[in-house]
């Protein structure tokens, strides 16, 4: 981002002495004090012209661009071969002028829009062609999932069987977070462009990107549509995301779905050594944790706050963030202290 904005403002600062340059090596224009602060305004403007080309461009595959220059040159060569029996035989310049100008602007257009169109039926060398994924399995990578870190870890188990795709609106909101000014986003955004770098190391697995982007506005619409485009899954750990790739016909793979499925399977009246960390919401509950992260929640149990007991678990309630495991003391427990 940052670079984009010094190389802009390059750019402006250059076009804008040029114009004040210009208009000063002007004679006609050396009497007035104005014309050089014009020229220098009309630079500038014709700098911030081409960064607002520049962004058109980029979006337009260079096949698509070479086509539509291709076609503008030929429709240029054939209005020059239309003016010239008028060149010959009229002797009014204004008028040969202005039909030269016509058949420009028509041929000019024609071979254009012509060129752009129909450059897809050529056959192209494989240079120009947008980068193809080799793939069947198609797995597009979300911001949160990238960030969270936890997919590196997955993919090195070799769960993960298909094409990683990044695509290119995804690392660009990765750059934008670990540019930012706020030291926890740049941490998180810094963190993300690492386990990018540590997937692409992987040697089993293959990591593309894609250049296309799309017209959706906000950067989970545009992932959502690539997806479909390309028939892809999503992975992710962003919940509504989740849902609203659903409702579109996404397949999604959730890491926090697989994180629950993966943890400890207990049934009540199952025994459970756990150390009690604090107290609960409710009046002499204590709350404890297992290795996996699953909260567990005991029962008379504040004044073990410290220790570690052995529970009887009495009932187990599955929610979107997770599970919760309830229990009481079990009788004649083994208390240790930690």
């Amino acid at each position: 981002m940052l670079k984009k904005v010094a190389s802009g403002a390059i750019l402006g600062t250059v076009c804008a002495i040029s114009g004040y340059l210009i208009a000063e090596s002007i004679p006609s224009f050396q009497p007035y004090w104005w014309a050089r602060w014009a020229g220098a305004a009309a630079g500038l403007g014709v700098g911030l012209l081409t960064l607002a080309l520049e962004n058109l461009i980029k979006r337009i595959p260079l096949k698509t661009i070479l086509g539509s220059t291709l076609g503008l040159f030929i429709g240029l060569g054939i209005a020059k071969l239309a003016s010239y029996p008028f060149d010959q035989f009229l002797e009014l310049p204004n008028l040969q002028i202005a039909l030269y100008i016509m058949f420009s602007a028509i041929f000019g257009y024609i071979g254009l829009v012509l060129g752009g169109k129909k450059v897809s039926e050529v056959t192209a060398p494989s240079f120009l062609e947008p980068k193809k994924i080799h793939n069947k399995s198609l797995i597009l990578l979300d911001t949160s999932v990238i960030i969270d870190g936890r997919i590196a870890d997955i993919v090195e188990t070799g769960f993960i069987d298909g094409n990683i795709v990044v695509p290119k609106f995804i690392l660009e909101e990765l750059q934008h977070i670990a540019d930012s000014s706020d030291d926890v986003r740049r941490s998180r955004g810094r963190r993300g462009l690492d386990i990018l770098k540590r997937l692409q190391q992987h040697k089993n697995l293959r990591i593309e990107t894609v250049e296309e982007d799309l017209p959706q506005s906000g950067v989970d619409s545009k992932l959502v549509a690539l997806a479909g485009k390309l028939g892809a899954k999503i992975l992710t750990n962003d919940f509504n995301l989740h849902k609203v790739a659903e409702l579109q016909g996404i397949e999604v793979l959730n890491i926090n779905q697989l994180a629950n499925a993966l943890k400890l399977a207990v049934l009540p009246g199952e025994s459970l050594y756990v150390q009690i960390l604090r107290e609960g919401k409710s009046q002499g509950q204590g709350v404890g944790y297992l290795d996996d992260g699953t909260m567990v929640v005991i029962e008379n149990a504040r004044r073990y706050i410290g220790k570690e007991v052995e529970v009887s678990v009495t009932s187990v309630l599955q929610t979107a963030a997770g599970r919760l495991i309830f229990s009481e003391i079990k009788n004649g427990a083994t208390i240790r202290k930690v």
